[in-house]
């Protein structure tokens, strides 16, 4: 392969004009005859016993040329690339200018490459760190959630029915004294006060007993789902058959003991206390990092080609999808469910997708400014975590991330922790 030139013709793109030599592009056809010829015939010759020579007699010197030129595209483009040391971020548009037996093949191709990127003032960020105070009715709240995992359901039969019960009931529902499509069921269970039902029918059941026979009166909402009944009244015919209640535990020591490893009930409060502002102070960090990536998205300044962004958007559709396997719904099964077109879709992937190329962009610039380094042992701790993560085997996580892009992703972490770790951060409380 020669390259004849190269220039920068526009912002992210290198147009080149490049050969394979004849020697190349007769090496391709010779390869492109014994893979053919099996399947060629010539008068007089047996099918796949024809020469070379008496084929291009027969059909054309070229009969071989198309086939032999996109047999070596791939590979002569490689090596363009990596002669260069272009950092292509789309297919290349190919054209073949010249094809001969005497001067071999000559391409003319325009890269898409990755832009430059400017960026400064990255270190000693002003940022804020705001933790939330963990107070006593935050640890209450935990509590009940406790005390609410662990109630039991208990049938009442003593008294009517009340808020935040369950009623196990029949149904049926009548507009201008007419039932209505979905209007009916029996032995159907809700939970009072749960806002299942059209507001004011859960609270009409309120105080009503088993076995009674009642009336609920309601109005269907005018924005209700079914075009027929909005804005209509309605008269729902009722019968309970069973009310059941949750019974609370006492808070007090013997709870602790119930629901989790502690003796007492102080104890109990001050692992979640303690786990709370553990909590608290992770959200914060996190935080954290989201003001510093915005910042630094501010500040990088590069034109940055719109193929980077499309083709960050469909890394994300491939991540969703996957995250989805579990639940079998695959995009085409998504797009289906919802009447959206794929392109509806990926929509929703553009905003983080173009966030996340401007960061990525950035941070390779800082690991280039400030000449970051990754070591050997930086790179094997990160595969050793990844294969512990993944519950894989070394050489297997190994095999499927190459060291290359494993070095690349470490120097850009590298990079966000020298700015994170550079950052005037101003602890705030609330």
């Amino acid at each position: 392969m020669e390259i004849i030139s190269n220039a920068k013709t526009a912002v992210n793109t290198v147009e080149v004009e490049f050969k394979a030599t004849a020697e190349e592009f007769e090496q391709a056809v010779q390869a492109t005859f014994l893979k053919q010829r099996k399947n060629i015939t010539v008068p007089g010759f047996r099918k796949g016993k024809a020469t070379r020579k008496m084929i291009e007699t027969q059909y054309g010197e070229g009969v071989f040329y198309q086939d032999a030129v996109n047999s070596m595209y791939q590979k002569t483009v490689s090596e363009v690339i990596d002669e260069l040391k272009l950092e292509v971020v789309d297919m290349p548009n190919v054209e073949v200018t010249d094809v001969s037996k005497e001067n071999g093949v000559t391409f003319k191709a325009a890269f898409t490459v990755k832009p430059e990127v400017e960026i400064s003032d990255y270190k000693g960020l002003k940022v804020n760190k705001t933790v939330k105070t963990v107070k006593d009715e935050d640890v209450d709240k935990e509590i009940d959630k406790l005390r609410e995992r662990d109630a039991r359901i208990i049938d009442v039969t003593d008294r009517p029915l009340e808020n935040g019960d369950t009623a196990v009931f029949d149904f049926e529902g009548f507009v201008d004294g007419e039932p209505f499509e979905g209007g009916k069921a029996e032995k159907f269970s809700l939970v009072i006060g749960s806002g299942q039902f059209i507001p004011g029918f859960e609270d009409g059941m309120i105080g009503k007993s088993i076995g009674e026979d009642f009336d609920v009166n309601v109005t269907f909402p005018e924005d209700y789902h079914a075009e027929e009944l909005k804005g209509k009244e309605a008269v729902f015919k009722c019968k309970i058959h069973e009310i059941k209640a949750k019974e609370y535990a006492e808070i007090d020591d013997e709870f602790a003991k119930d629901v989790s490893e502690f003796d007492t009930l102080d104890e109990l409060k001050a692992d979640l206390r303690k786990k709370l502002e553990e909590n608290a102070e992770n959200e914060a960090k996190s935080a954290v990092d989201n003001e510093i990536t915005e910042k630094v998205i501010e500040l990088m300044k590069a034109e940055i080609p719109e193929a980077m962004i499309n083709n960050r958007v469909d890394d994300l559709v491939r991540d969703w999808e996957y995250r989805n396997r579990y639940q079998g719904i695959t995009v085409n099964d998504y797009l289906k469910f919802t009447g959206t077109t794929i392109e509806q879709f990926k929509e929703n992937f553009k905003e983080p997708a173009e966030k996340q190329v401007k960061l990525r962009l950035a941070l390779e610039k800082v690991v280039e400014l400030e000449k970051i380094e990754v070591t050997e042992e930086d790179i094997e701790n990160e595969y050793k975590e990844m294969a512990e993560n993944y519950k894989m085997e070394l050489d297997k996580v190994k095999s499927l991330i190459p060291k290359e892009s494993l070095e690349k992703d470490i120097a850009v972490e590298k990079a966000f922790d020298l700015i994170r770790d550079s950052a005037e951060v101003t602890k705030v409380t609330e």
